[in-house]
């Protein structure tokens, strides 16, 4: 009998240690840190906060805000909001993140309308995530044909644009996306893009 109920603890465990979760990764991308002197956050400071929430795996890359980590959480409105928290109880910030996993990133690659121009400067080409879908029709209000040459195209939640302006000049900015769709925004540049897929 009790080589039987010993037995049946054994599977027990075995269940549940098999039930659990497989840690997912996601990628946050916070909003406005390190920018002129404002919201500024050491990455070593923050690795620490977010390994201390129970986020695993935790990498940053460059001081922009991209924080690579694993959680058993699979709901990225639901990470991104535990890692704001996270960085106002601590550092007293009030920092947007939105949070993508590896096919978000990977469809920049693919769906970028961009790359079916022949030679195109990928310098000048820049991603915009988003923190909610956007219907095609947004891009009427964001009235791109004012901005020219630069130029925009919505992919759900996110926004494609060359900047033939540069950067520094572009009146297409990133303030300019968030209040004219009501949305938070955050850019990458393609290089960093290029940097983060390798990095997944």
């Amino acid at each position: 009998m009790y080589f039987v109920l010993q037995n049946f603890n054994s599977q027990i465990k075995q269940f549940l240690k098999k039930s659990k979760s497989t840690p997912m990764k996601h990628l946050a991308l916070l909003r406005g840190i390190n920018v002129s002197g404002h919201n500024m956050i050491k990455m070593d400071t923050l690795k620490t906060i977010l390994e201390n929430a129970g986020f695993q795996n935790v990498e940053t890359y460059v001081q922009s805000g991209n924080v690579f980590l694993e959680t058993e959480d699979e709901n990225p409105q639901s990470v991104g909001f535990t890692i704001k928290q996270e960085i106002a109880k601590h550092l007293g910030f009030d920092v947007p993140v939105i949070v993508i996993s590896k096919t978000d990133l990977e469809k920049c690659l693919t769906n970028n309308p961009f790359f079916k121009e022949k030679e195109v400067d990928t310098k000048k080409l820049y991603v915009a995530f988003i923190s909610k879908e956007l219907n095609n029709s947004a891009i009427n209000e964001l009235k791109i044909s004012q901005f020219k040459p630069d130029e925009a195209f919505i992919d759900r939640n996110r926004i494609y644009m060359k900047l033939e302006t540069g950067a520094g000049n572009t009146k297409l900015t990133q303030k300019y996306i968030e209040k004219k769709l009501n949305v938070i925004a955050t850019t990458r540049n393609w290089n960093t893009e290029n940097k983060l897929i390798e990095m997944f």
